[in-house]
């Protein structure tokens, strides 16, 4: 598909501060998506994250990964509108900190679909480095 906007907010109802994707780099609705997010070091989270040794909660880059994988799977148009909610994660494996200065690009293909949630793989890496990647479950909510 051409000409589908890059801009998260068009796709998901994440806003800041806890919008975590500065960038959207692909989409193929219902499959996959990727992004970037670039860790400035003024993010809220680093000041008590640790003092002095500013470090990514693992939980926020799971959080990253799975705003990737609703972008992919809101984009489809079968899901447009609904609200995507964690299911559960499995099999997740932290491998690297992430620092202040550091860009992560996030990915999440869907290993399952349909009109209830799904299943899909994750992950977030640094310069060719994994740091998290997990197996992400959903249920895709109607927005009330």
């Amino acid at each position: 598909m051409t000409n589908l906007s890059l801009n998260p907010e068009d796709w998901i109802p994440h806003r800041a501060p806890f919008l975590l994707i500065d960038t959207l780099v692909s989409i193929e609705p219902g499959v996959r998506a990727s992004a970037h997010w670039t860790l400035s070091g003024e993010e809220w989270f680093f000041a008590g994250h640790f003092p002095g040794r500013p470090t990514t909660p693992g939980v926020l880059m799971l959080e990253a990964v799975a705003q990737v994988g609703a972008v992919a799977v809101l984009s489809d148009e079968r899901f447009a509108g609904r609200l995507p909610l964690f299911g559960g994660v499995e099999n997740a494996r932290f491998r690297r900190q992430v620092l202040p200065g550091d860009t992560l690009l996030l990915e999440c293909e869907m290993t399952r679909l349909s009109a209830r949630g799904g299943k899909g793989h994750g992950r977030a890496s640094v310069n060719g480095q994994v740091a998290v990647e997990a197996d992400l479950l959903f249920i895709l909510a109607d927005v009330q």
